[in-house]
């Protein structure tokens, strides 16, 4: 199994309605440099502006962004190249960015390399620390940006820190 943090930039809460405007991933590793970073074309008329903004794109920027077949497309060569068939989904905020990344997965190529389940980088951060409340964004190196590749790795280094430090068991 490798773990593979992701984070997505939408202009809206969901898919279909809504776009992903733009998607990064990180092998979580020690080094922290296998990579993945794309911007998509919108495929919806829809958006909001106070959620786009969050991205620091303009709409006009947004319709010369890539293909999302396209995108999915090289998302999943990478997956296979970086994880081979056991890729295992983490973020931040994994009921959000997952429900993207699956639909846009199913939309466009039939079938998520992730499977079915995804794992939520807080989630795990509460268990360790038996705290409900308790937040791991003071263990992220990477200032977080909204750049989704940015919030990835900061992500990743936390994850890492947790099993460097917090006693997490997990096979990199």
């Amino acid at each position: 199994m490798t773990y593979i943090m992701v984070d997505i930039e939408s202009d809206g809460p969901i898919p279909g309605d809504y776009s992903m405007i733009a998607i990064g991933a990180i092998v979580v590793e020690p080094k922290l440099e296998r990579t993945f970073r794309a911007t998509l074309k919108p495929i919806s008329e829809k958006w909001i502006p106070d959620a786009l903004g969050v991205t620091g794109f303009t709409r006009e920027e947004t319709l010369a962004f890539s293909e999302p077949k396209a995108v999915m497309e090289a998302f999943a060569d990478w997956l296979k190249e970086a994880a081979g068939d056991n890729p295992r989904f983490i973020a931040d905020n994994a009921g959000f960015d997952w429900q993207f990344v699956n639909w846009y997965f199913h939309h466009f190529l039939g079938r998520n390399p992730f499977g079915w389940s995804s794992m939520g980088l807080g989630s795990i951060y509460a268990g360790l620390s038996k705290s409900m409340r308790g937040s791991f964004k003071h263990l992220r190196r990477t200032v977080h940006t909204h750049d989704p590749l940015d919030d990835a790795r900061g992500n990743a280094e936390a994850l890492l820190t947790m099993i460097e430090t917090m006693g997490l068991h997990a096979k990199l």
